[in-house]
């Protein structure tokens, strides 16, 4: 466990004046109450009246997005599903852009990951919600979602109850033909890291294999979909470049974004590859380790503003 009490790291000179922070929550922003800490809200909002834009990067799916959608400034917009989907949080979580796993690459995906680990169950995450198999562990039920075979789930002519109605609970009434944004695929023997190895060889050329959870589940998107390609489309659309933005994370799945973001941290929590991959590091997530670098980020900002010019 970390020292609260210990110094807090200082953070590296940026290259040029940040204009946007990407951080991931769980593990990272989040306590693991699933919280968010007054200390955090303030650093966000404070990096939002500095003129730096804050972009929620996650695994989480639209739905999950309630924890923070009261600490959106600005644009209101979130990266979801490890980049498969764009949300608006001031609408709601609408979800306004969708990088699809198409339905026949993710049954190829649950063939291949039949075969080569026997016992992995399955769950379907469209945009308008979770659907899984019967073996599939009871993380958070869903009381919506549809308890079929993969093959069931992943079929063409796939609907699930809420399909004909347009339930107003819907998160995504943009997209009524409900295209796949992940695929999840669970072990209950697998060493995590093993789990996720053995996926990407078996069918790593069919789609993009991550992991965030500390138990053997694996986040697979479509072919090039992470974190970090949505990224740096909003970013581009915002004139936005790689050396402006700060990116913080703590799992596997945030290792593309922070090595594309000009300046990136790795929580004191973080998974042993995303610290060995990363040279900045800050406190831990129960510790506050973003708001402590934002809070030195503005701090340089308003420095730099002060300044005789």
């Amino acid at each position: 466990m970390t020292d609260a009490s210990a110094t807090p790291p200082r953070a590296p000179e940026p290259s040029v004046a940040p204009r946007l922070i990407a951080t991931d929550l769980d593990g990272t922003l989040l306590h693991d109450d699933k919280t968010v800490s007054d200390r955090t809200i303030a650093a966000l909002a404070a990096a939002e009246r500095a003129g730096i834009e804050v972009f929620f990067v996650t695994g989480r799916p639209a739905r999950w997005m309630g924890v923070v959608s009261d600490h959106v400034h600005g644009h209101g917009l979130a990266i979801c599903a490890n980049g498969a989907a764009v949300v608006d949080l001031h609408r709601g979580g609408r979800i306004v852009e969708v990088s699809p796993l198409e339905r026949t690459i993710a049954l190829d995906v649950v063939d291949a990951l039949r075969n080569a680990a026997p016992g992995t169950s399955f769950a379907v995450e469209r945009t308008s919600g979770i659907h899984y198999e019967p073996q599939y562990p009871p993380l958070l039920l869903d009381p919506a979602a549809v308890v079929a075979p993969a093959e069931k789930l992943l079929a063409e002519d796939f609907v699930t109850p809420l399909s004909a109605t347009g339930s107003a609970g819907d998160p995504a009434p943009a997209f009524p033909e409900q295209p796949v944004i992940k695929l999840l695929a669970h072990h209950p023997d697998l060493e995590p890291d093993a789990f996720l190895a053995l996926a990407r060889t078996a069918a790593g050329h069919l789609a993009s294999f991550t992991r965030s959870s500390p138990t053997a589940l694996l986040e697979i998107s479509g072919p090039g979909v992470s974190k970090a390609g949505t990224l740096a489309h909003c970013c581009a659309e915002r004139g936005i470049s790689p050396e402006e933005v700060v990116a913080f994370g703590d799992m596997p799945n945030d290792m593309e974004m922070l090595a594309w973001a000009g300046t990136s941290y790795a929580m004191a929590n973080a998974h042993p590859e995303v610290l060995a991959a990363t040279t900045g590091r800050t406190a831990s997530n129960n510790d506050d380790g973003v708001a402590v670098v934002i809070e030195q980020l503005v701090r340089r900002c308003d420095e730099a503003a002060s300044r005789p010019r």
